[in-house]
């Protein structure tokens, strides 16, 4: 599971013109699935991303996590990010998980979020959306699931 996570001061999303989820200062989450995910890899980026301290204290140094700041999280799915762009010119699609298990995979992550505590706003699964935020800093940051990390580094235990 890839996750795409950017601090923002407001995001939102359209779907046909219509504002389906909108945050202030929060992080904007891109959510990728693929077919070798379960339920456990989504539980452990729900709980990083909460905990997550990529929020400035007072003494300006990243210290502080989307809980300590009462932040909201907008997840919006995004199955482009299994995209292999290795060969040839069109991104090959082959690792993202079929519609039906992503979307369960996508709901459940959505619930763990809300699990950990934050307000959490969504996009629309399948849907064309346009989406737009603030960059705060700009921070943002590119996390995979244990699992996917240990499947890309040979020297993993």
């Amino acid at each position: 599971m890839n996750a795409v996570v950017q601090r923002v001061t407001q995001s939102t999303v359209l779907v046909d013109g219509e504002t389906i989820g909108s945050i202030e200062k929060g992080v904007l989450v891109l959510l990728g699935v693929s077919k070798t995910d379960s339920e456990k890899e989504a539980a452990y980026l729900a709980g990083k991303i909460a905990n997550l301290r990529i929020f400035e204290d007072d003494d300006g140094k990243m210290n502080r996590s989307l809980l300590d700041i009462n932040g909201s999280i907008l997840v919006v799915s995004q199955f482009t990010l299994l995209g292999d762009c290795r060969k040839g010119r069109r991104p090959s699609f082959i690792s993202a998980a079929p519609p039906e298990q992503a979307r369960e995979l996508y709901e459940y992550f959505i619930r763990q979020c809300k699990h950990e505590g934050l307000d959490t706003q969504t996009g629309r699964f399948q849907a064309m959306m346009q989406v737009s935020l603030v960059n705060d800093g700009p921070v943002t940051l590119i996390l995979e699931s244990p699992e996917s990390l240990t499947a890309i580094n040979d020297d993993s235990p």
